[in-house]
């Protein structure tokens, strides 16, 4: 079978287009055709020896993806061949076949596409984690969303407005709050041209957003910081500008706000049952049309360079989809 290979760390141009056997599986496990495997940011650090996971070499990128189980192992019990399914690995879906713990598979609904399932599970399924079970988001707050064209970014957009809350949409061009817009948010700031602090304030009457959803971090969140309203929370979700920011803890003191940690990776292994029922969730609301789950570009397994460099320029909005 086919699978793009990290053999050294480098850039999306070191990777390599190799046949490799196809996967039998193990006990517990089974053997998924992929038909569509998503990328996502974190993609463009795993394979430069930049992310905290570090997998053995050679090893695929693509944490994610949707496809017909092929064959089961001993034991598996609720999958079976024939099945349309979705997975979560970490790593190792930019293939044609993959084996997988059987119990990190979840079915797909008959009327859900492939492409849109593959893009479900980190960015929905961490936002999802974030604003339901970290941030306690409740109908009728504000919610500040930086990097809202991108694919957490949008996923907290959409997911946002449908839980009930006024989204401020914060992206760095007018096309891409415009994209936001279309998506459910109610206000944008340019964070490129206006400040963000001052834009957030006006934006909030003065009050300040109740929760503060930053992937991008950088100088961004303490800006962001600046503007959260009494007893807010602050969601710490990723750092896609590059630089780890230090927030000064006098800010979460005067504002008695909360500073939140995402790892969505850690706990979908802590708590497995909350995890699948959030995945359920998740494709029920998209099944329906509820959330979108925006496939921006679809590349074959051959053009994945491509694919990782419009990411890592910030040039997609949603999901980018591999074909293997």
């Amino acid at each position: 079978m086919k699978a793009l290979l990290c053999t050294r760390y480098g850039t999306p141009d070191d990777l390599e287009l190799a046949d490799i056997p196809d996967p039998a599986p193990g006990p517990g496990e089974a053997v998924v055709r992929v038909a569509a495997a998503a990328l996502n940011f974190f993609d463009t650090l795993i394979i430069a020896g930049k992310y905290q996971t570090k997998p053995p070499m050679p090893f695929s990128p693509a944490a994610e993806f949707a496809g017909t189980v092929e064959a089961v192992g001993a034991g598996v019990t609720g999958i079976a061949t024939g099945d349309r399914v979705l997975g979560y690995a970490g790593y190792g879906a930019a293939r044609q076949r993959i084996a997988i713990a059987a119990e990190r598979l979840v079915k797909i609904p008959p009327a859900l596409d492939f492409d849109r399932a593959a893009g479900i599970c980190v960015t929905y399924g961490t936002t999802l984690y974030a604003l339901k079970d970290r941030a306690h988001l409740k109908r009728g707050e504000t919610l500040a969303v930086l990097g809202a064209s991108g694919g957490v970014g949008l996923a907290a957009v959409e997911l946002g407005k449908l839980m009930g809350a006024r989204v401020i949409a914060c992206a760095s061009s007018e096309e891409k709050l415009a994209f936001a817009r279309k998506h459910g948010a109610d206000e944008g700031i340019d964070y490129a041209k206006d400040d963000l602090k001052d834009g957030l304030r006006r934006a909030t009457n003065g009050n300040g957003a109740d929760v503060i959803y930053d992937p991008v971090g950088g100088a961004y969140a303490e800006l962001a910081l600046r503007s959260i309203a009494w007893e807010g929370r602050f969601l710490v979700v990723g750092f896609a500008a590059g630089e780890i920011p230090k927030l000064p803890l006098n800010l979460v003191l005067l504002k008695s706000c909360n500073v939140l940690g995402v790892f969505w990776g850690s706990w979908i292994t802590r708590d497995p049952a909350g995890h699948r029922a959030n995945t359920e969730q998740l494709l029920t609301w998209v099944a329906d049309g509820k959330l979108s789950s925006h496939v921006h570009a679809v590349y074959p397994l051959s053009d994945a360079a491509a694919a990782l460099k419009a990411i890592a320029s910030r040039k997609v909005m949603g999901k980018v989809i591999l074909h293997p």
